[in-house]
């Protein structure tokens, strides 16, 4: 059987060995259930876009962050239409992180509104390369964070890290730094978890104002 070396940090190298966890199995596992998920976006990123595309673990959110990206192109769906789509979708935590990281989201509706070709009426045939990269990097990314599922933060972590694209070239030309963003992500979704495990009460006051108030705000724009 091959063999693949698995480097730790040394504080959690030091718990697995006090811990005595089956190496070997859990590696095996996750892995196997990696390789199926990155395996599964590919299958879709290259398949012919002659209905909706299947997008498995995605959420609604971002299913309809691609969708409106399908919607909006014509042959291709280049990482640019992905952009458009997650901003158009309009309600995501991308957006909110965004402006976490005091990135405008308006500026970047802008210049990708500046690099989108006119619409024809045709329905795209396929993602073009660089989008179907950034859709398998944010599968990756998820995996990476230990989320079961891919949302609108993924898709943008995708595309900041998608080299070629231009919904990437937008963004990074706007101040988007993958290690920050993904920092801003991993804080907000830990925050999230940790509010809601709380219970009912005042606890979870805080998060439901915040929720109304970007629920207001987000109905007015």
């Amino acid at each position: 059987m091959p063999k693949i070396n698995v480097y730790l940090p040394d504080d959690l190298a030091e718990a697995v060995k006090e811990s005595g966890v089956p190496v070997s199995a859990i590696c095996q596992r996750a892995l196997e259930q990696s390789v199926k998920r990155v395996s599964a976006i590919r299958a879709v990123a290259l398949a012919e876009l002659d209905h909706e595309p299947e997008l498995p673990r995605f959420t609604t959110r971002a299913k309809a962050a691609v969708s409106l990206a399908i919607g909006r192109a014509s042959v291709e769906v280049g990482t640019e239409y992905l952009l458009y789509g997650v901003i158009a979708e309009g309600g995501n935590l991308a957006l909110e992180v965004l402006r976490a990281v005091e990135i405008s989201v308006d500026r970047i509706t802008r210049e990708v509104g500046k690099v989108l070709a006119e619409p024809t009426g045709d329905r795209p045939q396929r993602f073009a390369t660089d989008a179907a990269n950034a859709l398998e990097l944010a599968v990756t990314e998820a995996v990476g964070m230990g989320h079961n599922y891919i949302g609108c933060e993924h898709l943008l972590l995708g595309l900041i890290s998608e080299d070629e694209g231009a919904g990437g070239q937008v963004l990074r030309a706007a101040g988007a730094d993958l290690k920050s963003v993904r920092a801003t992500i991993v804080a907000a979704v830990a925050g999230y978890a940790h509010l809601r495990n709380q219970g009912p009460g005042q606890m979870l006051e805080p998060l439901i104002r915040r929720i109304e108030q970007l629920e207001k705000r987000l109905g007015n724009e």
